[in-house]
């Protein structure tokens, strides 16, 4: 009697459980209903854009002549110094990874 009810048990239990897990897997899956639907942004017409420089605003217009300027003259290099401290920088935090006694 014992063991039957038992045994009942731990299969409705079982049950109950692996219904709950599939359940909440299923709406854990839908999007929320807030978000836009991919097929409405992929037709929606960009006017603003943000400059890649600062971030700032920009129109369609001046974000055109942006990229325009920037693909006829390239960004300004770093000076050769700066560019072999930056160099020597990340090997440092690299060799600390490895050696952290080495942090003094």
């Amino acid at each position: 009697m014992k063991r039957t009810r038992f045994l009942v048990l731990s299969i409705s239990i079982s049950i109950v459980l692996w219904l709950n897990s599939h359940l909440t897997t299923v709406v854990r899956a839908l999007p929320p209903p807030e978000d836009i639907p991919e097929e409405i942004l992929r037709t929606e017409i960009i006017l603003a854009a943000r400059s890649p420089i600062d971030g700032k605003p920009l129109t369609a217009a001046e974000y055109a002549q942006l990229q325009e300027n920037l693909q006829v003259s390239p960004p300004p290099k770093l000076d050769p110094r700066i560019r072999d401290q930056i160099f020597l920088l990340r090997i440092r935090k690299a060799l600390l990874q490895f050696f952290p006694f080495l942090g003094i």
